[in-house]
């Protein structure tokens, strides 16, 4: 027996997403059923429902930046109760088997992660997110969202709160760092507000200087336009840390060249093109250039409990289902400081 609940989501890549009525599985003995109050817009949604990052199992109902409240579990769950407030981020299940899940890192399980949506789950069936009613996820891959977090600020960090604290968090971000965050929207103002938290000297390169009280807001120290030459020859060889959350092309040259010797510059943007680079920027200095890619579900719920404690949010504007079209051009547009944010309860009812 089947589930049927109420969505948003994609038919057709050309076309706008619309109402959907979708399926979600009976409980397994380790599923929890989730009733979604909120789920965060993230740009992957975007290049998903488009088709820019290939063909897809349509339809898909995307979002994977889910909080909501338990409303049933397994007979043998025994991490999540009824009534728990809970979280889901993007990824749903792996095999759980590999060095990489024994190690916590699901994110990068060698036989293939399950993800929130457009994927295969172990019954054979395409997965769908989080603009919808309610979703079914086993208990393994479920977070608990803390007290001090509110549902709607809270959801979004569930892909951008991680995106951003795992490089921070593994480069080592704190007292004595000089970090520098590539860009200020839904990536870098988690990135600004979580490594100003750590204790690090958070400084924000920017394309232009208009965010900037924005910046010095959400716990920067300094603000630059990298569209001044300038700041590539006042901040040369600063910074301890980089972390670039945009997703377009750059001169890599030029941002390494921004880096203190033995620094590192982390990438959890990801541009449509490939990028050139001269090996020299990297040797010189001893410097890293690296990636990074969400983390795993220990370090999620550590990211989690961390911004509880420190009373970190995302930056939201809260919108009803029939605005998610419109709100996809504003993020395409930087128009949202700094994440969009569906309330559910607006998806329309089932007939």
């Amino acid at each position: 027996m089947t589930l049927t609940v109420s969505a948003y989501g994609a038919s057709d890549p050309t076309k706008p997403l619309h109402p959907l009525t979708i399926e979600r599985r009976d409980l397994d003995p380790h599923d929890v059923l989730i009733e979604v109050k909120y789920a965060g817009i993230c740009h992957s949604d975007i290049h998903t429902v488009r088709g820019e990052w290939g063909r897809q199992p349509w339809p898909v109902a995307p979002g994977h930046e889910i909080a909501g409240i338990v409303t049933e579990v397994g007979p043998e769950v025994t991490k999540f109760k009824v009534g728990d407030r809970v979280g889901v981020g993007c990824m749903v299940d792996s095999c759980g088997e590999c060095a990489q899940c024994l190690d916590g890192e699901q994110q990068n399980c060698e036989k293939g992660v399950v993800f929130t949506y457009a994927s295969t789950d172990k019954h054979g069936q395409t997965t769908h997110g989080g603009y919808s009613t309610h979703i079914v996820v086993t208990e393994g891959f479920v977070l608990r969202i803390p007290d001090g977090l509110e549902l709607d600020v809270a959801a979004p960090l569930l892909c951008a709160g991680i995106t951003t604290y795992s490089p921070l968090a593994n480069w080592g971000a704190g007292p004595g760092k000089q970090v520098a965050v590539v860009g200020l929207g839904g990536l870098g103002h988690m990135a600004v507000k979580i490594a100003a938290a750590m204790g690090a000297e958070v400084t924000v390169l920017s394309q232009s200087l208009k965010k900037q009280e924005d910046g010095l807001r959400l716990g920067a120290t300094s603000y630059f336009a990298t569209s001044d030459p300038t700041t590539f020859r006042s901040q040369r060889r600063r910074f301890d840390l980089i972390i670039n959350t945009i997703s377009a092309t750059m001169d890599l040259d030029a941002y390494l060249g921004l880096l203190a010797p033995r620094g590192a510059m982390v990438c959890v943007g990801m541009p449509p093109e490939p990028m050139s680079l001269h090996i020299g920027s990297v040797i010189g200095g001893g410097k890293a250039l690296a990636g990074s890619n969400i983390g795993g579900i220990p370090q999620t719920q550590e990211m989690l409990v961390f911004c509880a404690e420190h009373g970190l949010g995302a930056d939201i504007e809260v919108i009803s289902a029939d605005q998610i079209n419109e709100a996809y051009e504003r993020v395409l547009a930087s128009d949202v400081r700094y994440r969009f944010v569906i309330d559910t309860a607006t998806l329309p009812a089932l007939n």
